[in-house]
């Protein structure tokens, strides 16, 4: 587990495009240890396919500034006691970096978007393209890495050609310090990307209940991540609990 990367209680709240912001993050914070803000399109293309998703009724963040974005909605949360991250996506890799120095600067994590499947997204090269183009996502923590950043990617399983825990090595390698892996119906690729590689690992998708964090946990997960219901309250609390029982919090709580 990397060193770099640790929050509690091991609870995240993860990004809804056009909703997670610092308002957001600050809502659910008497739940979570930490939140991924975003995502937020950095490049003209990925602004681009992000106009297009607004076009059809989606919901995007889309300022006239992104790191001016990004920086502000940081700050707003510096007295909140929870570590922010912030969920990216680009078609080029340069931005990458300059969004990883204002999260360096706020003491917040880089989240790579490697994870969006929309076709907009998709025909650009952001989202789970880079998936399955490993060395260009490799390039992208690299720069993102160097700038001293904690970084890391949120994937997703079960997409056609990719090994996800090859790749995660790969992204080790590159300098990734987590993976947020959205598990789809494939939970055990958890404890195949525990077992492969020393990254923090973000365990995502269907995470409701006691069943669903213990089953994470059991595989090995460092953590968990609610996704649609991280602005619901009721379910924020039961996940809360079963954080508490199945990772050992219960008796410091």
């Amino acid at each position: 587990m990397s060193g770099r990367v640790s929050f509690t209680p091991p609870l995240a709240l993860a990004s809804l495009s056009g909703e997670a912001d610092a308002d957001w993050a600050r809502a659910g914070a008497d739940y979570a240890g930490a939140a991924f803000l975003g995502g937020i399109a950095l490049d003209a293309d990925a602004r681009a396919a992000a106009r297009d998703l607004v076009a059809r009724d989606r919901s995007e963040f889309l300022p006239d500034d992104p790191l001016a974005f990004i920086d502000r909605q940081l700050a707003a949360l510096e007295d909140v006691p929870l570590q922010p991250a912030f969920n990216v996506r680009s078609a080029t890799v340069d931005p990458m970096a300059d969004a990883a120095r204002v999260c360096r600067d706020r003491d917040a994590y880089l989240e790579i978007n490697a994870h969006c499947r929309q076709d907009e997204l998709c025909a650009v090269g952001c989202g789970e393209t880079l998936l399955q183009d490993g060395d260009r996502l490799a390039s992208y923590v690299s720069r993102a890495a160097e700038t001293g950043a904690t970084v890391g990617v949120k994937v997703r399983a079960e997409v056609p050609g990719v090994d996800l825990s090859a790749l995660a090595r790969d992204l080790e390698r590159a300098g990734a310090d987590f993976a947020h892996i959205d598990a789809m119906d494939s939970e055990s690729i958890i404890a195949d990307v525990v077992d492969a590689t020393d990254l923090f690992v973000i365990a995502n998708n269907g995470v409701r209940d006691d069943a669903t964090v213990r089953e994470y946990a059991d595989y090995g997960a460092d953590a968990v991540s609610v996704g649609r219901p991280s602005d619901n309250p009721v379910v924020l609390e039961r996940v809360r609990a079963a954080v508490d029982r199945h990772f050992g919090l219960e008796q410091v709580r």
